[in-house]
């Protein structure tokens, strides 16, 4: 600490000093941007069974959906019906494709789940959720981008309860004057 930088000027050359000192530093106008270093992580083993499957239970609302993902042509089967049937509006099949799209993997997984409880966009949701789960338990590398989507995280978002003295959970009785 026995240089201070009093003035602009001042900072400025120690900048270029810093920038003639690193060998792996980029002048951009005034600022020194220096190469960040590659840390190598590990990544957990794929968690797959003897059929070459991974398993996950995804939740969203009130549904359950249990998935096994195994390397296929981009088949989904809900319930032992095909998705277009099972997920009639185009929304929710969307929902389904989004781990997919997301990771560049759009074709290349078949999944076969059954799903319980809640409606049909509660168990979309589920599926997604199983789905995103299924395919870092395939492909722990995939992890980072779906985490970054929010599919990784399960929707806690739920209907509020009823309470007494109340028409709805927060919707008061009509009021009448007389």
């Amino acid at each position: 600490m026995a240089d201070e930088a009093n003035s602009l000027e001042d900072l400025k050359d120690l900048t270029k000093g810093a920038a003639a000192d690193a060998p792996a530093a980029v002048e951009k106008g005034a600022e020194v941007i220096e190469a960040a270093e590659v840390i190598e992580v590990e990544l957990p083993d794929p968690v797959i069974d003897g059929q070459g499957r991974s398993y996950a239970t995804g939740k969203r609302k009130n549904a359950i959906a249990r998935v096994w993902i195994k390397p296929g042509s981009g088949k989904v089967t809900v319930n032992g019906r095909d998705q277009d049937v099972y997920f009639a509006r185009p929304v929710l099949r969307m929902i389904l494709l989004q781990p997919f799209e997301v990771t560049d993997r759009v074709g290349q997984f078949d999944v076969i789940c059954t799903v319980k409880g809640g409606g049909l966009s509660g168990q979309a949701g589920a599926v997604r959720h199983g789905i995103s789960k299924a395919l870092t338990a395939y492909e722990p590398a995939l992890r980072p981008a779906l985490k970054a989507e929010g599919f990784i995280t399960r929707d806690s978002r739920t209907v509020e309860r009823k309470k007494y003295g109340r028409a709805k959970a927060r919707r008061s009785f009509q009021f009448s004057k007389r």
